[in-house]
C-alpha cells in the first residue's frame, strides 16, 4: 500500500534518533516559566515541547504536577521532565490512566519498513529516576494501523539515573505500512497509571490491538504523594541495538520543535521587556491593522493561534492598546507565514501608516501557534 502526499510541508527529519527533543532542551510554549502545578482532566502539552498528556478520566485530574527541571545524567544531558504526585489516588476506576507520550509523524516513520516485508527491529531507550523503586509500562502504538497496533514492555526506576532499553519487534502487517504524510506515525508513551480498562489482560509484549492489554503488571504513579518521575535521554532508532544517545545543538532542537509549535516574542525576545515586537504592520483603518508574519520555520499544517495578555499598536512615537485580537486571517496564512488583525477601541490611526504589533507593557503576553499533533 503506497500512502499520497497529502502536505508540501511534510519533509523527513534526519538523523538516528527518530524523537525530536528527547535530550529535554526546548521548552518554548513556558520557556523559563515551565511549570504546572496541577494538570486537569484534558489532555496537552504543558512543559517540555513535543511531549504530551493523556489522562484516560477525570479521576486523575489535578493529581500531579510537571516541571522542566534542571536535573539528568551526566554527558546526557542537564535537563528533564519532572513529575510529582500531589494527591494520591486509593481508588482506581477502570477508565483511569495517565500516559506522557511524543508523536511522530508518518513521514519519518518510513525507515521503520513496518507494514512491508522489510520491516525492521525499533529500539526505544529512555534515562528514568524516581523517589523509590517502580515498575511502569512504556508503549509503542502505531497510529496508521485501523486498529490502533501497539506493543509494551515493562521497565523500572530506581532512585539513580538509569538507561532502559527495550527492543519491539518488527510488524510486516500490511496495515501498519507509514506514507510521505504529516499524520500521527508511532506515538512512544510512557504508562504510568492505569485501572482495569488496560490492565485486565496479559501485557501485550508482541503487536496487538485492543485496550485492556497495555498497562498489566506495571505500577501506579498514584500510590504515594511523595512518588516522583524524571525522563530524559529518549531515543528511537532502527535496529536491535541501542547506541549512545545521538547529541545535538538546542539550535537544531528548537528548530525541529518550531515546525509544532512557535512562541512570539521568543524567549530570547524577552530581554525587550514589557513592550517586545511581535510583527511589523500597516494601518488598515482608522481602528484596524494587518500585519504579516513570517515564520522562522515552515510548520506541519496551518497552525491555530492563541493570545494571551495586553497588545498594543505602535507607529512612529504613538502607542495605542489593541482592544480586540490579535486573530489570524485563515484565508491568507500558510504553513510558512501568518497574517494578523487587531483592532483598537478608538479611531486613533492614520490609514497607510506602518508600524508594529507587540506586547503593552505586559512581559507575559504573548501569541502560541499550534501545529502539533
Amino acid at each position: 500500500m503506497t500512502k499520497a502526499r497529502t502536505n508540501a510541508s511534510a519533509t523527513p527529519a534526519v538523523g538516528r534518533n527518530m524523537v525530536i527533543n528527547g535530550a529535554m532542551n526546548v521548552a518554548a510554549r513556558l520557556g523559563e516559566n515551565a511549570f504546572v502545578n496541577s494538570i486537569g482532566a484534558s489532555a496537552g502539552y504543558f512543559t517540555v515541547d513535543r511531549f504530551k498528556f493523556a489522562m484516560g478520566s477525570t479521576a486523575t485530574a489535578g493529581r500531579l504536577k510537571m516541571r522542566w527541571f534542571d536535573d539528568g545524567p551526566a554527558g546526557i544531558s542537564n535537563k528533564c521532565i519532572k513529575l510529582e504526585c500531589t494527591t494520591a489516588d486509593t481508588s482506581i476506576a477502570a477508565a483511569e490512566a495517565l500516559t506522557l507520550f511524543t508523536t511522530l509523524e508518518d513521514i519519518d516513520c518510513v525507515r521503520t519498513g513496518h507494514g512491508t516485508a522489510s520491516a525492521q527491529q525499533i529500539t526505544v531507550s529512555f534515562y528514568v529516576k524516581g523517589n523509590a523503586n517502580a515498575t511502569y509500562v512504556v508503549q509503542l502504538l502505531n497510529n496508521q494501523h485501523s486498529g490502533f497496533i501497539h506493543n509494551n514492555r515493562l521497565f523500572s526506576v530506581t532512585t539513580d539515573w538509569t538507561r532502559v532499553e527495550v527492543t519491539f519487534q518488527a510488524d510486516t502487517t500490511s496495515d501498519s505500512e507509514f506514507g510521505v504524510t504529516n499524520a500521527g506515525g508511532f506515538s512512544l508513551g510512557w504508562i504510568l497509571h492505569a485501572g482495569t480498562g488496560q490492565t485486565s489482560a496479559t501485557l501485550a509484549s508482541n503487536w496487538a490491538t485492543g485496550g485492556t492489554n497495555r498497562a498489566a503488571g506495571g505500577e501506579s504513579f498514584f500510590d504515594s504523594t511523595d512518588n516522583t518521575f524524571q525522563l530524559t535521554g529518549v531515543q528511537m532508532e532502527v535496529g536491535p541495538v541501542a547506541t549512545e544517545f545521538e547529541q545535538e545543538t538546542e539550535a537544531v532542537t528548537l528548530a525541529k520543535c518550531q515546525r509544532y509549535c512557535q512562541r512570539f516574542p521568543a524567549q530570547d525576545q524577552l530581554d525587550d521587556g514589557a513592550f517586545a515586537v511581535i510583527s511589523n504592520c500597516f494601518v488598515e483603518s482608522t481602528t484596524t491593522i494587518l500585519g504579516f508574519l513570517p515564520l522562522p520555520v515552515t510548520m506541519r499544517i496551518e497552525p491555530t493561534a492563541s493570545f494571551s495578555g495586553a497588545f498594543r499598536i505602535r507607529r512612529q512615537a504613538t502607542a495605542t492598546a489593541v482592544s480586540s485580537g490579535p486573530v489570524i486571517i485563515d484565508s491568507e496564512s500558510s504553513c510558512s507565514g501568518i497574517q494578523l488583525n487587531a483592532t483598537v477601541g478608538s479611531t486613533a490611526l492614520t490609514v497607510g501608516q506602518g508600524g508594529t504589533l507587540g506586547l503593552n507593557s505586559d512581559v507575559d503576553a504573548h501569541m502560541i501557534l499550534d501545529a502539533e499533533l
